[in-house]
């Protein structure tokens, strides 16, 4: 989780060097009609990013990139960064706060709710409603809603996808289990190498060890991992296919001091927690 804050951010225009602004897929709220799997790039080898490529997070809002960035994130709705290997974020396990109306009104019966019927949010992100991954039915609907918008990402030029909160699980109430998501995850994981996708696992350290061989994961883009003292657990997994960020609101020594353990191996960068674009208020950017 640890995502973006604002739904504004999410529609920034394209910036220098990104050709197409024309989407032909989904819109952020889940609408539209996405491209067909023949448009999203099947075919294509399926190509992890560099280890140790500069890495800049823009799930809050695109803008140009640093010279020397090799690898940008940017949200689905947005287009790829020019010069850039490029991963597409999708919120795959919950919904975002300005989709909640869309997927009550089109997809209900996929809101994972509570005894007395009131949906489950994430209680850190208010209006991310958990998606309910119990049945392969359920499932296989929740997938064909994401894998549009990954249809979308490889259309439109990207290499990668991060689908996050894989660990929603551990915000349900017991509701859900850590099995029902990773089988929800090998579907999107099998989509995506199918688009010529890589598939990066988010975050969920307890994972990391079946997250390559289960799941079907490439490598890995974790949030605050040496704040937590969980970056091991991914390394062991994904060696140096390991992206990390920390953040500003923690102590700066866990940045200092992952940049001095795995900054000459990983991509390591500090970030604001908000992932503003560059020139908002409380931006913040720094790369090992």
């Amino acid at each position: 989780m640890r995502r973006w804050l604002a739904a504004a951010l999410a529609t920034v225009v394209a910036v220098t060097g990104c050709a197409d602004t024309t989407s032909t897929g989904p819109a952020p709220d889940g609408s539209g009609s996405g491209a067909p799997a023949s448009a999203s790039g099947a075919g294509r080898p399926v190509v992890l990013p560099p280890t140790n490529g500069s890495f800049d997070y823009q799930i809050g809002g695109a803008y140009e990139p640093d010279v020397g960035v090799a690898i940008v994130e940017r949200d689905h709705s947005g287009v790829p960064s020019g010069a850039a290997y490029n991963i597409c974020y999708v919120n795959a396990f919950q919904t975002q706060p300005e989709a909640a109306a869309w997927w009550k009104a089109e997809h209900r019966d996929l809101l994972l709710k509570a005894a007395d019927g009131s949906y489950v949010e994430d209680p850190e992100w208010p209006g991310e409603i958990l998606l309910d991954t119990t049945t392969p039915a359920r499932r296989t609907a929740i997938a064909g809603v994401v894998q549009g918008w990954m249809d979308e990402c490889a259309a439109k030029g990207f290499r990668a996808v991060e689908p996050d909160n894989l660990d929603s699980w551990t915000r349900s109430g017991d509701r859900l289990t850590h099995d029902h998501n990773m089988a929800l995850a090998r579907l999107l994981v099998e989509h995506a190498h199918d688009a010529g996708l890589a598939v990066a696992q988010k975050n969920t350290p307890e994972l990391a060890p079946y997250g390559r061989d289960q799941i079907g994961f490439d490598f890995a883009v974790v949030e605050e991992c040496q704040h937590h003292d969980e970056c091991q657990s991914y390394t062991d997994a994904y060696g140096d296919h390991l992206i990390e960020i920390e953040y500003t609101d923690n102590p700066v020594s866990a940045y200092l001091r992952a940049c001095a353990i795995r900054g000459a191996r990983i991509s390591v960068i500090l970030r604001d927690r908000d992932v503003v674009p560059f020139g908002r208020q409380g931006y913040h950017y720094e790369r090992c």
